[in-house]
């Protein structure tokens, strides 16, 4: 896969781009806006003094305040970067900023909560078009952007019923531009989805991670020294962040609650095939499975080689 963007855009997509939160994703977004010259300028928003200052030293934005009604004050794009569970606080903050005409869009992995939140505190001459960057590391903090981090993921943009068109198809020219595939559906369908490719993968992970830890008869020096491949990448996906990821299940609970009951009723099938000696059963569910990562791979998701190749920043871009 490539590893660059494209050559920047002739003229701006928008005028203002407004991000709020200063994280992997919001500082990665303003990296690959400005490299693409998707906005004549951009808004850093971020309640974070500590935050701000780093984003100032790393000039990622052209204007850096924690002012989030005042930040949006004539942006025609905002997108707020914030947890799941903080989606309605922030909408009513930034609602006296908004400009009639605006585009409020989001990168929450959850869409029927953050349309629930946000919606209600957003007047009727503004547009609001929820997206999701299926894209991140286990890493957080304006460091850890990069601005290829879109490149060649999907993004899922979830407008509610009788969304301007227009706004939706500038929503997605912006995500395009900066790399990503873009597939559209409906807030439930996509927190379905998602329960399963990505909230219950994690949940797990969190758990066997956590029960690795609680063996008494097993050391910590012991786990950590004799992790084998699989345990290893258990342990990057529970270092996610767990601000995000307890909203993310608080807040599709129903999906995750849905998915962990089939991924239970499956699991016993397997204790049961194990316990019974039952060689067939486990081999033909695991030649099933391994069938899923080739395919996988040949969407160009994930690459087939050590450590599925994975960079969690291009060696020489240094913001």
């Amino acid at each position: 896969m490539p590893d660059r963007l494209g050559a920047p855009l002739p003229a701006p997509l928008f005028n203002r781009l407004a991000i709020i939160g200063l994280g992997l994703i919001g500082s990665s977004l303003a990296r690959a806006a400005r490299a693409r010259n998707l906005a004549a300028a951009i808004v850093a928003i971020d309640g974070s003094e500590t935050v701000r200052d780093r984003v100032t030293q790393l000039n990622l934005a052209d204007t850096i305040t924690g002012d989030t009604a005042n930040g949006v004050q004539d942006a025609d794009f905002i997108i707020l970067c914030v947890p799941v569970g903080a989606c309605g606080s922030v909408a009513e903050a930034m609602r006296p900023g908004l400009a009639k005409g605006a585009i409020i869009s989001d990168v929450g992995s959850v869409k029927g909560s953050i349309v629930a939140q946000i919606a209600p505190h957003l007047p009727a001459n503004v547009h609001f078009v929820p997206a999701h960057p299926v894209a991140g590391t286990e890493y957080s903090g304006p460091d850890a952007g990069f601005s290829t981090l879109f490149l060649n993921r999907w993004c899922i943009l979830t407008p509610p019923e009788g969304t301007d068109p227009a706004a939706t198809a500038k929503v997605r020219a912006f995500w395009e531009a900066i790399g990503s595939n873009v597939e559209e559906m409906s807030p439930a369908h996509h927190d379905r989805v998602l329960a399963i490719t990505s909230h219950l993968p994690h949940l797990i992970a969190y758990n066997i991670v956590g029960t690795a830890a609680d063996l008494e008869e097993v050391t910590q020096s012991e786990v950590i020294k004799f992790s084998a491949g699989g345990f290893r990448d258990f342990t990057r996906i529970a270092a996610s962040d767990p601000t995000m990821w307890r909203d993310v299940f608080l807040n599709n609970k129903d999906a995750v609650l849905e998915m962990l009951g089939r991924f239970t009723e499956d699991l016993s099938a397997l204790q049961r095939a194990i316990r019974w000696g039952d060689g067939e059963a486990l081999f033909t569910h695991f030649t099933r499975t391994r069938a899923v990562r080739r395919s996988i791979i040949d969407l160009g998701q994930e690459v087939d080689a050590p450590d599925f190749g994975r960079r969690t920043k291009p060696d020489d871009e240094t913001q």
